[in-house]
């Protein structure tokens, strides 16, 4: 195009200029990130080497807290670096990089929660099937084709979006390159970029949602005929931390994702990507270990303690 400079480099965008605001966000996102790894890598430990958690329920939660440390290292590394250093420059295979990684973790997160919604569906539901139904063959294929599926997606989009060219301004209205930020920055047509990234959005985020709605209906329609309070309350209390990371992750997606790029207020489309890149990496560890009994137990056995034994009145 003529008059117009070919962008080579991006720069991202902090949430303040002021530096002591960088100063307390970097280490408020380095706090989370600590905190995620050092949580989700004690499950991996205590997940493995307890053969007692050598289930299906404990499978999917290992491999959702390997992904976890991978997802939220794709953002958070470098906005700390932007928050508290002068130079936020990211190059162009830098950016790409990044969204290949969050559009291949983001797909591959929500798909693992859907297999888990699934898995709770069928204890709790058809208990006598399970063994069956989850084998560890199934399990594998399951995690399998789901890292593939969101490779092949995460593919197209990267393509998609750097197949663009990129000739206006260079900022980033965003602490990390995601595809939204990009496409205002783009000289080219968007238009089949927006439609294909709305419609992806609605079928994967949209249709994981459903499947697991549905299966929470099934499951609390079960839980519900339990005889004792005590059942009800022990399902349930599995059952609804689940329910709301899937909901904070579906529709800060969608807040993000599912709208016309020219309406995104800056400000708060960045608030709104930390609760679909480092809330539910954050969460998943405190939800599934603080409130787990087996792995509390699994964490002491491993630390030469005995689990603790309730004794039984009268």
């Amino acid at each position: 195009m003529p008059n117009s400079t070919m962008v080579t480099e991006f720069l991202l965008t902090r949430f303040s200029d002021v530096w002591e605001y960088r100063v307390l966000h970097a280490i408020l996102f380095l706090l989370m990130y600590l905190a995620t790894l050092m949580g989700n890598f004690l499950i991996v430990t205590v997940t493995t080497l307890d053969k007692k958690l050598h289930t299906p329920m404990y499978f999917f939660l290992r491999n959702l807290s390997v992904l976890d440390m991978c997802y939220i290292s794709v953002t958070v590394p470098k906005a700390c670096v932007i928050f508290l250093l002068d130079n936020k420059a990211i190059s162009i295979v830098g950016c790409a990089a990044q969204i290949f990684f969050v559009f291949l973790f983001a797909p591959t997160e929500l798909l693992f929660l859907t297999i888990m919604a699934r898995d709770r569906y069928v204890a709790i539901c058809q208990p006598l099937h399970y063994s069956m139904i989850m084998s560890p063959r199934v399990c594998a294929q399951m995690t399998l084709y789901s890292v593939l599926s969101s490779m092949v997606y995460a593919g197209i989009h990267t393509g998609n979006t750097f197949r663009l060219h990129f000739c206006q301004s260079n900022v980033v209205h965003q602490f990390f390159c995601d595809i939204p930020s990009l496409l205002k920055l783009s000289c080219s047509n968007i238009l089949s970029n927006e439609i294909l990234i709305f419609i992806s959005a609605v079928v994967v985020a949209g249709g994981c949602f459903a499947f697991i709605t549905m299966s929470y209906i099934h499951i609390f329609s079960t839980v519900l005929k339990f005889p004792t309070r005590e059942e009800r309350g022990k399902a349930f209390s599995t059952c609804v931390p689940h329910i709301i990371v899937v909901t904070v992750f579906v529709s800060s997606i969608a807040a993000v994702y599912m709208k016309p790029t020219s309406s995104s207020p800056t400000i708060r489309d960045m608030i709104t990507s930390v609760f679909y890149c480092i809330v539910p990496p954050f969460l998943n560890p405190i939800i599934y270990s603080l409130r787990n009994k087996q792995i509390k137990d699994a964490v002491k056995k491993i630390m030469g303690k005995k689990p603790s034994v309730r004794r039984a009145i009268g």
